[in-house]
């Protein structure tokens, strides 16, 4: 198993100040005039601001033109922020280059899979593969560190800004160079590459490593190989990750005793952005942005995300380094936070492990792309109900650091669920039985239906362990190596309980079709073979658009043709369809014993609703019992010192009802709840109470 290689460091407080749970914003003083300074100094002392990240996009206010730097302004702005006790994460400023470095060398700037250039104007408009546009980053880092490295107001570096959010893919020469060098190191011959990557199908084989290109445009309607896109993509995850640690490095070697983090961008559907397991490995603290998903999802998929972060952070403590107070800019349509939420959502990642809460962006501009994304200091100013509530939450995390939340963790739950950026990948080629089908959907469906029963999940990235659970679920997990498999059927054997759903254990890590029926590594312990899928569709007249099971739920998109049930096996549901198509009665969900423990086989995308109505047979036939944490109106989540005391973190998870809960421990915090002498709580929508129980 990969171990995190860099030791963890957390940013300390400012010099004669206690830790504390950090609270603040991005700040970007150089769009306002200097006269504003003090005034926003002034209301993030009112709201309990104790830290900023700052100079973001500042290169062309920094370095003004190539070679002169001007520090001038932010030395001012770090001093007043430091006399005022507010902390500073300081950014490389790197993230997006000034008009001059393009003008002078537009050979910098990343081109699309048509050779396109992506010329300045927004943001990131640089390739990772670029020597030059290294040079001149590289430089800049030195001189940031090299001016601030005996400021004592700075506690962390702010490396670059969420990698990869414009630049992911970059298809230019130098990519292609890199993309080269990258192949010949993982596959040292080319016979082993043509291998992995297929080459003999279509005549694509290749005589050199000179020979590979990156996978552009191949024309409307083709396939490019899906070998190639899936190295590809490991490939731009770790070219940006190599140009990351080229920043980190030069920061490191000046500034050897600041912390160095970077913005990652795990949610449910973007968790795959870059492979943030493995980055996390390069990070002295896990850092994260979060935006919220509006209407049903949006409470269970924030703690999907921020509970998949304590993973990748292998549940030490981690920054939630942005989210928003209010509505996004970046949508089609972008709906504000309802009453309760701002306040709700940073509870919530604080419940997940954050020990750090913090907001894009600290003063809301009034010129450019994000001038209609909501700050802490709204553009109507501070007597808003949004910035009453940043006052409200600053002083809940300063109640909740006196109360000794800091330095405790989120109490590991009884199951786990398995996330692979690589099936994510994987499952995104446009050749696959249904494109509707991909792996992100899938665990966050479990998540949801087992909060509908009131039970907790962790979220795993694939290479965590997760020997000390009772239930892994591995829903959609693509791509299985002999080695996951191996994990998974000595977990069973132990005397652990597995739930493996359709679409799992197709292919080996270089996407190959694993032969003789799915899924694939698992036939023995999972006590079915799966001959082919059966796509779900409406998009042809008369075609199967849906399967009714046995019990009640009905499965979309995608089932599995499962010819083969070994002996023992316990059918839990079945198929019901016309007998013209071949599916009616096969199995559909399955139990299958193997050595102390058991496991569970879901063969079709049921859906949130789906699973959950099909839980408690799943779990009976598994021989679970889990305590539940409430009804599925609520969501618990408790956070452990290693003396015993405990905090609870209770939220109403209903959209649109008043829930009553029974509280454990001593309430300490509280939103949109009203709580009793008696013990009990009653939570509005978007209420949540937070309680501490000390042995």
């Amino acid at each position: 198993m990969k171990q995190h290689t860099r030791p963890y460091r957390w940013p300390a407080p400012l010099p004669g100040h206690t830790p504390h749970i950090w609270y603040g914003a991005d700040y970007n003083p150089d769009q306002w005039p200097e006269s504003v300074w003090d005034d926003d100094i002034r209301l993030m002392r009112q709201a309990g601001v104790n830290i900023v990240s700052l100079a973001i996009f500042s290169w062309a206010a920094i370095e003004t033109d190539d070679g002169v730097f001007d520090f001038d302004w932010l030395d001012r702005v770090i001093a007043k922020l430091y006399d005022a006790g507010i902390a500073v994460d300081l950014a490389s400023a790197t993230a997006s280059p000034p008009m001059w470095l393009t003008r002078k060398h537009p050979e910098i700037l990343w081109t699309d899979e048509r050779g396109e250039t992506v010329w300045p104007g927004a943001r990131q408009h640089w390739r990772p593969t670029s020597p030059v546009f290294r040079r001149y980053a590289l430089r800049l880092c030195e001189a940031m560190a090299e001016h601030y490295k005996d400021n004592p107001a700075i506690v962390a570096w702010h490396v670059n800004n969420e990698y990869g959010c414009h630049n992911h893919f970059d298809y230019s020469d130098d990519a292609m160079r890199a993309f080269q060098r990258w192949c010949r190191h993982r596959y040292g011959t080319i016979d082993a590459l043509n291998k992995a990557w297929g080459n003999m199908f279509w005549a694509q084989r290749l005589n050199s490593f000179d020979e590979i290109i990156p996978p552009r445009f191949v024309g409307e309607g083709n396939f490019t190989n899906p070998g190639r896109l899936l190295d590809f993509k490991r490939f731009s995850s770790d070219a940006l990750k190599s140009f990351f640690i080229a920043e980190r490095d030069t920061l490191a070697r000046i500034t050897p005793d600041i912390p160095l983090t970077t913005n990652f961008m795990v949610s449910a559907p973007g968790a795959s952005l870059l492979d943030y397991d493995d980055w996390g490995r390069e990070v002295d603290f896990v850092a994260n942005d979060h935006y919220f998903t509006p209407g049903d999802a949006h409470i269970d998929e924030l703690a999907y995300s921020a509970s998949l972060v304590d993973g990748i952070a292998r549940k030490r403590p981690w920054f939630l380094m942005e989210q928003s107070t209010s509505a996004v800019n970046w949508r089609p349509v972008n709906p504000r936070k309802e009453p309760g939420q701002l306040i709700r959502d940073s509870l919530l990642h604080l419940a997940m492990g954050a020990d750090a809460i913090c907001f894009f962006q600290w003063r809301q501009s009034n010129a450019g792309a994000e001038k209609f994304h909501s700050s802490m200091v709204p553009i109507a100013g501070e007597h808003t109900q949004v910035f009453r509530d940043v006052c409200t939450l600053g002083s809940m995390l300063g109640a909740l650091t006196d109360e000794g939340l800091l330095g405790s963790t989120v109490r590991q739950a009884p199951a786990a669920i398995i996330y692979d950026a690589d099936s994510q990948w994987a499952s995104e080629h446009t050749a696959t039985p249904n494109q509707k089908v991909r792996h992100w959907t899938e665990p966050l469906d479990w998540f949801s239906a087992l909060a509908d029963h009131g039970i907790n999940a962790d979220v795993l990235p694939v290479r965590a362990p997760w020997d000390g659970y009772d239930t892994v679920i591995v829903p959609c997990v693509y791509l299985f190596s002999e080695e996951m498999a191996h994990r998974l059927r000595s977990f069973v054997k132990r005397g652990g309980h597995a739930i493996v759903t359709y679409y799992s254990a197709i292919a080996d890590e270089q996407d190959h079709l694993f032969p003789g029926g799915w899924p694939g590594l698992l036939h023995d312990v999972a006590g079915v073979r799966v001959e082919e899928h059966c796509p779900l569709t409406d998009l042809y007249p008369g075609a199967l658009d849906h399967l009714d099971l046995s019990n009640g739920t009905t499965a979309h998109d995608l089932a599995d043709v499962i010819t083969g049930v070994e002996d023992g096996t316990r059918v839990l549901a079945t198929f019901t369809a016309p007998e013209h198509t071949g599916m009616n009665g096969l199995p559909a969900i399955t139990v299958h014993p193997y050595g102390e423990g058991a496991l569970a086989y879901v063969g079709g995308k049921l859906g949130k609703d789906g699973i959950a109505t099909s839980l408690p047979e799943i779990l009976d036939a598994l021989g679970i019992a889990y305590t539940r944490t409430g009804t599925g109106d609520l969501l618990r989540v408790v956070r452990t010192h290693s003396d015993g005391t405990t905090f609870e973190f209770t939220f109403n998870r209903s959209r649109d009802m008043t829930v009553d809960a029974e509280l454990h421990g001593e309430p300490v915090a509280a939103s949109y709840a009203e709580t009793t002498g008696d013990g009990t709580a009653s939570l509005k929508p978007n209420g949540v109470v937070v309680t501490a129980h000390r042995p």
